[in-house]
């Protein structure tokens, strides 16, 4: 039996190899069908690793409330100011902070951000970066991790310590070959004690564009404590800001304009919600609290990165079932194109099919010969698909910047359907072929 499959399978090789260009250009759409799935799955799972690590990024079950700081101001006239008053607004604060911790249900962790543009200076090398003033609850909502050190204490974030979190590119930058742990730097105007190193965070290209997020490797991170008493806190009235209150001449207004128009104490605050399906819910209790608080001045502004990564997600998906429809065609189109030239082939070989037959050959023989025929070509095609789908993969990654990810299993299921459509569609022919009377066979011209 054995010996019998071996020369069906040997004849088989023959008759591909005798018409080469043809079993070339019979299998194309088996090699771009394959290619298709393979470079579709690679993008496919390229764009949903992506979208895993943008949501490591962006927190998971987050809302992040931005404040909105008026783009421009200009000078009313008494008829146009007449019947109006300006509403006041306190801006998004720590108050709001506390509120929202103390009354919205369903939250179990809430993170207030005052960022700073500053520079730092260490052994006469200086460079602009990121001060951020946050809480603990910041490194857990974003997955950050300590390398080395220890995290901010109850201690630094009462009294304002001047101590920080550096993160990996500033250790590499201004301690590259010391531990920082225990050592200062300065900060703008401070001196900071270095109690922490934050792991690597890898954040590509693409991450930082579509989320609009900056690279955290760069930030140095403080108390929000120390970032209000020693930096910078919006929320403090001065005296020179009461000046300009009662007394208003061109002067004051010229520096008017020139005032960073920011009245916002904190620049971001991150509210985590313990169920993703309480998101919308708590989104909109945290407007309306905060509208009130605000005086119904809306001066901020609400956004829910799940959700619009979940969108993104629904969106690459529709993209991947439309290239996996193209494939599927594409398949479809080479399993025709196989069963096609198979019948043809039965028609050129009658007489060698009568032949076989008549000197013993059974129709399982004659089956066998032509289904291996079949699969040898769908089968050479899918393993030149692979080689051409992986390359085109590594190119798309290489050239386009495209995120792509080839796995195993989606190798082996290129390759399963290739060899599936030719056994499939080579079943008729074989009949065909097995059906032929030996007689008539060997008769035919």
């Amino acid at each position: 039996m054995n010996q019998k499959l071996l020369m069906n399978l040997y004849i088989a090789i023959e008759a591909v190899l005798a018409n080469r260009m043809r079993s070339v250009l019979t299998g194309l759409g088996i090699i771009f069908g394959v290619a298709a799935v393979i470079a579709m799955l690679a993008i496919g799972n390229g764009a949903q690793q992506e979208i895993l690590d943008q949501i490591k990024l962006v927190g998971v079950n987050n809302i992040v409330i931005r404040p909105v700081v008026p783009q421009s101001e200009e000078k009313l006239t008494d008829e146009d100011n007449k019947g109006q008053t300006q509403k006041f607004s306190p801006g998004l604060s720590s108050k709001d902070t506390e509120a929202i911790r103390k009354v919205v249900p369903g939250v179990s962790m809430i993170s207030p951000e005052i960022t700073l543009d500053t520079y730092i200076i260490n052994n006469g090398f200086r460079r602009t970066a990121k001060l951020v003033g946050v809480e603990p609850a910041y490194f857990q909502i974003f997955n950050f991790e300590l390398d080395k050190g220890d995290m901010f204490s109850e201690h630094h974030l009462i009294s304002g310590e001047p101590v920080c979190i550096i993160g990996k590119s500033i250790k590499a930058k201004f301690f590259p070959t010391e531990d920082p742990i225990g050592k200062y730097i300065k900060c703008g105007n401070n001196w900071l004690k270095v109690i922490g190193i934050l792991k690597e965070r890898l954040i590509s290209k693409n991450s930082i564009s579509n989320l609009g997020i900056r690279d955290y490797n760069m930030d140095v991170y403080v108390p929000l404590q120390t970032m209000l008493i020693r930096y910078k806190n919006r929320a403090l009235v001065t005296t020179e800001m009461l000046r300009r209150a009662n007394s208003f001449n061109d002067d004051d207004e010229e520096a008017m304009k020139n005032q960073d128009p920011n009245y916002h104490q904190l620049d971001r605050l991150v509210v985590q919600v313990d169920e993703t399906a309480k998101i919308g819910a708590t989104a909109d209790v945290i407007s309306r609290m905060l509208q009130r608080k605000h005086y119904s001045v809306v001066d901020f502004e609400i956004e829910i990165p799940e959700l619009l990564l979940k969108q993104q997600q629904r969106t690459n998906d529709i993209f991947n079932y439309v290239l996996g429809a193209i494939a599927g065609i594409s398949l479809l189109v080479g399993g025709i194109g196989i069963m096609n030239i198979m019948l043809a082939s039965v028609l050129e070989r009658i007489k060698e099919i009568g032949l076989r037959l008549s000197l013993g050959a059974k129709k399982f023989d004659i089956i066998n010969q032509f289904l291996f025929e079949a699969m040898m070509i769908s089968v050479s095609g899918g393993l030149i698909g692979v080689i051409l789908g992986v390359s085109i993969a590594i190119m798309v990654s290489a050239f386009a910047e495209i995120p792509t990810v080839i796995t195993f299993s989606s190798i082996v299921l290129s390759f399963g359907v290739a060899a599936a459509v030719g056994l499939i569609f080579g079943i008729a022919p074989a009949r065909r072929a097995a059906s032929q009377n030996p007689i008539d066979s060997l008769r035919y011209e």
